[in-house]
């Protein structure tokens, strides 16, 4: 996606392209196959949904060909994870990769444990801590209940990417709000749950078992062989 002309320009495929993707189960299928990416394009060419797709029915609403359609119906499948992975942007992960990149953000820990050590902010905890009480919460009730906003915890946008950035949550779904007399309105909005609620605990720390230093050498690896020309300093801005 690029800012051209005072208009945002989307990139993509040709609608007759035998190579694009076109259906949200393509995508998965996609997203297996190289592990992990980026919704929207970026400065590694090829490394996201975007450049596969046509670039046609973005924002029509349309779940049949509208690639923000699909990104909700992704995120509820739980077949792949969704969330602010890669330098605080959308980012899909396979099952298969979900856990290196556990263990390489954590660095080994869980969130209760890196408080003990003093490795968390408080900010972060008044987060965590609302999941031990409920499995998934809605971003607006999250942000009142852990007391950010007016005259409470400031930057809970920030706050909230980094613990998706450090895989301690994932975007779950997308769902409306729901007023006092129970009617649906507005635009779905973000709903957040631990990537443990989805997939166990077993899976999700299942590569604790070896150095966090190895499981970032892995995803470097995985990176060179897929996207050859990324540069050093891209590798890194993705490691980061």
């Amino acid at each position: 996606m690029a800012f051209e002309n005072g208009e945002w320009i989307m990139k993509g495929l040709d609608w007759d392209d035998p190579t694009r993707i076109r259906s949200w189960k393509e995508l998965i299928s996609y997203v297996n196959e190289v592990g992990f990416l980026p919704l929207f394009a970026n400065d590694v060419p090829g490394f996201s949904a975007e450049e596969h797709i046509s670039p046609l029915f973005w924002w029509t609403g349309d779940p049949e060909q509208d690639p923000w359609e699909w990104r909700e119906i992704i995120a509820r499948s739980g077949e792949i994870v969704y969330g602010k992975f890669i330098g605080q942007k959308a980012v899909f992960i396979s099952k298969e990769w979900f856990p290196v990149f556990a263990n390489y953000r954590r660095d080994g820990y869980d969130f209760d444990a890196r408080w003990d050590d003093e490795l968390a902010e408080l900010r972060q905890k008044k987060i965590m801590d609302r999941f031990d009480e409920k499995n998934e919460w809605i971003g607006a009730d999250l942000k009142k209940e852990a007391g950010f906003g007016k005259n409470g915890e400031k930057n809970f946008s920030g706050v909230l990417s980094e613990l998706q950035m450090q895989t301690y949550l994932v975007i779950k779904e997308f769902r409306r709000k729901v007023n006092k007399r129970g009617a649906e309105y507005g635009m779905p909005v973000c709903v957040y749950a631990r990537p443990e609620e989805l997939w166990g605990r077993e899976m999700v720390t299942s590569a604790y078992k070896e150095d966090p230093k190895q499981s970032a050498e892995r995803i470097r690896e995985h990176l060179r062989t897929l996207w050859p020309e990324m540069t050093e300093k891209q590798l890194k801005k993705i490691l980061r």
